[in-house]
């Protein structure tokens, strides 16, 4: 079974709609990075996504991890037009991939 995670800042102070449109950019960020053919399968499955919180340092270890284990993620850093500073790491997309490979990445944080 693939899934997709989305790791959202946990200490920024954004507004809902900002959060959500940070965790597209994630999303479809890693999606777009994938294989095709695993996208299309992803999808078939459902498309499954979970949202988790973590810290900064949980993002860059989650991205280092991913990295290692050659599971395609993509890091979300703002462009500071609206609520945030340019440049602001605000969410990471992983995935999809194999559930058991991400969540040895991901397993511990927490749902948002």
């Amino acid at each position: 079974m693939l899934k997709q995670v989305i790791l959202i800042r946990k200490d920024l102070k954004i507004g809902f709609g900002k959060a959500v449109a940070q965790a597209c950019h994630a999303s479809l960020g890693s999606a777009f990075k994938c294989k095709r053919k695993t996208v299309e399968e992803w999808m078939e499955e459902g498309g499954k996504k979970v949202v988790l919180k973590a810290s900064l340092e949980e993002i860059l270890d989650a991205e280092k991890k991913a990295r290692k284990a050659k599971i395609t993620s993509f890091l979300v850093v703002d462009a500071g037009l609206t609520q945030l500073e340019p440049g602001t790491v605000t969410a990471l997309g992983i995935g999809p991939d194999e559930e058991q490979k991400i969540d040895k990445i991901t397993g511990k944080l927490k749902l948002l």
